[in-house]
């Protein structure tokens, strides 16, 4: 069997018994909110997804496309509920949180043309939002389908994003797993067989990661990105890819487009689910809704 053949086998059986929900101490169960089931059409076919809104008596709030992780190959937008939740809360946006296509049935780059698809349908001005005030962000790899979403925005002229939201996103692809250090060591929640893993099922040739889509942080892929929608990029201490994340910001701060650059001390990758952090996890939402609100009261 190839490697390839042997990656697309472990990445199904991953993605099939992955345990993705969030620990109850980060659920936010005073958090109620209001949740609507839409289908959202793309050029990969219809999509389910659920709408979280704010608190009733918001009229025509603006949005955020949560685009959730999985490394690509696991989808459970189900693992993001108590961040949707929060967020249309806290920031009184509609929090519009899909599915996507996912490898290795779906390689590099259907995943983030679709998400570029469900943005362009979110800022559709006949919707119950005001798809004019939108927002894009995600964690780990939904992070890194953000930045794409957001880079073809750019380069197809629209729409507007307010603000992407990048959280422990993977933004360099090129560069092995193995090379990445963490400042805990072999303890590091990502281990380099899950990285190769991920990145094989997702773009099996590795000359493709270099493509400005998958690797944003890369090489020269950010020399062209003045006018793409301002970023907040938050990083974990000890997390394998919080490198590339703060290179990337630091190319978004030379373009004059970096919202802010926070680090959240002592966590590792994930720690929002898959750790019992409350504090942690619910300080850094706050500062992410914050911003979210900011923006898109800024841009009205």
């Amino acid at each position: 069997m190839t490697n390839q053949r042997v990656a697309d086998a472990l990445s199904r059986l991953l993605a099939a018994t992955a345990r993705t929900a969030p620990k109850p101490a980060v659920r936010f169960p005073d958090i109620t909110g209001r949740i609507e089931h839409l289908v959202i059409p793309t050029r990969f076919g219809p999509i389910p997804a659920t709408v979280y809104l704010p608190a009733a008596g918001v009229d025509r709030p603006a949005v955020y496309v949560n685009v959730h992780g999985g490394g690509f190959v696991v989808g459970h937008p189900e693992q993001d509920d108590p961040w949707c939740r929060y967020l249309a809360a806290r920031a009184g946006v509609a929090v519009l949180n899909p599915d996507y296509v996912l490898a290795p049935q779906h390689r590099f780059p259907d995943a983030p043309q679709q998400i570029y698809d469900v943005v362009c349908w979110a800022a559709s001005c006949d919707r119950a939002w005001d798809g004019s005030r939108l927002c894009v962000g995600g964690q780990s790899a939904g992070g890194n389908l953000s930045a794409a979403a957001a880079r073809l925005a750019l380069e197809l002229g629209g729409p507007r994003i307010a603000l992407q939201v990048l959280h422990y996103a993977p933004l360099d692809l090129v560069t092995p797993t193995r090379d990445k250090p963490s400042t805990i060591g072999s303890r590091a929640v990502l281990k380099p067989w899950m990285g190769d893993l991920f990145d094989t099922a997702y773009i099996p040739d590795a000359a493709q990661r270099r493509d400005r889509l998958a690797s944003p942080a890369w090489g020269d892929n950010a020399d062209e990105i003045a006018g793409i929608a301002p970023a907040l990029v938050v990083t974990a201490e000890h997390d394998r890819l919080r490198d590339e994340a703060r290179c990337y910001a630091l190319k978004l701060g030379a373009a004059g487009v970096l919202a802010a650059y926070h680090e959240v001390e002592d966590v590792d990758h994930g720690y929002n689910i898959m750790s019992s952090a409350t504090a942690v996890t619910e300080d850094s939402y706050a500062r992410i809704a914050g911003h979210v609100a900011r923006e898109v009261s800024d841009r009205t």
